[in-house]
């Protein structure tokens, strides 16, 4: 397998047919708790981004210096404090929506979706390759989180970023919300429709 091909393979496969959250079924209880609304999940997705690519990057840096004995307090270090970084970065920039994410945020300290690419490939790989993995891992699990919300907001709410899209009964229009969609479990069950669409299409192309 050619470099090219190979670096395309890490960046496609967490996206299309590994995606962390819908196929390896982690990261699940942010996907739960803040897709609700599509600029939680938004600001979460990006939050996740940054903690993800920067420990990846960093870890795979310095892999050959970290004793093997404790590479997982120093991964976790490194996690830690891009964490810190970004809740006082959204404190200080939105600090509504940080109150409202609240404990979600500090919380991807322990998403196992960085830890465990901290451990299985950042640990192994050199960083331009760390730095493909998580992007790839990144997309696959934004790409989850917003469809979930987008799903969630418009039919729970009638609305997209708070911006009304369909006229609920309760303004004078036509659209009577199901609250059921504002509810965690609703997630579940998305995720799930998810699942069985991509193992459908899957099973198509095999």
């Amino acid at each position: 397998m050619s470099q090219v091909s190979s670096t395309r393979e890490i960046l496609t496969s967490p996206i299309f047919t590994n995606n962390p959250v819908a196929m390896q079924v982690l990261g699940v209880c942010s996907a739960l708790a803040v897709s609700n609304s599509m600029q939680t999940a938004l600001v979460m997705t990006l939050a996740v981004t940054f903690v993800l690519v920067f420990s990846n990057v960093i870890i795979s840096s310095i892999r050959h210096f970290i004793p093997n004995s404790v590479r997982i307090i120093a991964q976790m270090t490194v996690i830690a404090s891009l964490v810190i970084i970004v809740d006082m970065v959204l404190q200080d920039v939105a600090y509504e929506l940080s109150k409202q994410l609240s404990v979600f945020v500090s919380l991807i300290i322990t998403n196992c979706i960085i830890m465990g690419r901290a451990e299985a490939f950042a640990m192994k790989h050199p960083p331009h390759l760390a730095l493909v993995d998580a992007l790839g891992n990144s997309i696959g699990y934004g790409l989850i989180l917003l469809g979930v919300a987008f799903v969630r907001e418009l039919l729970g709410r009638g609305s997209l970023f708070g911006h009304e899209i369909l006229t609920t009964i309760e303004n004078g229009g036509w659209y009577l919300a199901n609250e059921m969609f504002t509810l965690p479990p609703s997630a579940f069950f998305l995720i799930g429709v998810m699942i069985w669409a991509i193992k459908v299409v899957q099973r198509k192309r095999s």
